[in-house]
């Protein structure tokens, strides 16, 4: 059985958290290894993820990973944040650099972590916690070329890490050669894949601009000219089942899905994979 896991974001508004809270509900049927709860740009949803994961963890009892960055704040005040996050049960860490709020470069401030190299290290040093990071397939946008995204991931992984979920991405290939490239390089941790379901054409393709994901001619065909016929839903379902199908047929065997607090589409991909538990199906026949 693939393991799956899946992120959500925490709620600026009351509607934004019914949103959550319906998401949750909507995807635990499907037994997730963990549900991860993002960080804002600049830690500017610091208390809301905090609040978010916690209130979670202690609803639901399911595994919870919190994001955690180094932007904008000391040494002392992302461990104290950590801290609490281990005192509330969640022992899971996603550790990032972070980007800014405003979008600019990466400033380290003083007292702070200069990268996520060191935070893990941090991190790892309190015996606290499970760590997983980032991982990106196209490269991250600091990185000069592909072998030195693939070494500073090494060092992540090195450095306390046990796991890396990537950024998403559009076409199987891309992390066939991400995966083969790493384990040349010595990486044996798993790296598991991210899975954005297309819910909103417009929108992803504006998010993966800012990424830095590639965007195949051949999709963005595809997806105008089932905007065009009225089948866009049909259409996301059918490129997102193909994808993680395809990366199954080449032995992954986990899967993390960035949902956006809109499980719907999450869900349905599963279910056509096959990867809805025999309880949930008999709850949903």
């Amino acid at each position: 059985m693939t393991a799956l896991s899946f992120e959500v974001f925490p709620p600026k508004s009351i509607d934004a958290g019914f949103r959550l809270w319906d998401t949750v509900q909507a995807l635990t049927p499907l037994e997730p290894r963990f549900f991860s709860v993002t960080y804002g740009a600049g830690g500017s949803t610091q208390d809301l993820t905090h609040e978010a994961a916690q209130t979670l963890r202690r609803s639901s009892g399911l595994p919870v990973a919190a994001h955690l960055t180094c932007v904008g704040a000391t040494r002392e005040k992302v461990l104290n944040t950590a801290a609490k996050f281990a005192d509330a049960g969640i022992t899971d860490i996603v550790a990032l650099r972070g980007d800014p709020v405003d979008g600019t470069e990466f400033q380290q401030v003083e007292g702070g972590f200069a990268n996520s190299i060191e935070l893990i290290e941090a991190l790892a040093a309190t015996d606290r916690f499970t760590i997983r990071v980032g991982a990106y397939p196209e490269s991250h946008a600091d990185a000069a070329d592909t072998a030195q995204n693939i070494a500073w991931l090494k060092a992540k992984i090195d450095a306390g890490a046990s796991e890396a979920i990537t950024q998403f991405f559009f076409e199987a290939e891309t992390f066939l050669r991400f995966r083969d490239a790493c384990v040349k390089a010595g990486i044996t941790a798993p790296i598991v894949p991210g899975i954005l379901p297309v819910g909103n054409w417009a929108s992803i393709q504006k998010f993966a601009s800012q990424c830095g994901a590639d965007v195949p001619v051949t999709l963005a065909q595809g997806f105008d000219n089932a905007a065009r016929d009225g089948n866009s839903d049909l259409f996301a379902l059918a490129h997102c089942t193909e994808l993680c199908d395809e990366l199954r047929g080449e032995g992954v065997d986990a899967l993390h899905f960035y949902t956006l607090n809109r499980p719907d589409l999450t869900r349905e991909a599963c279910r056509a994979l096959g990867l809805v538990p025999a309880a949930a199906m008999r709850n949903v026949a």
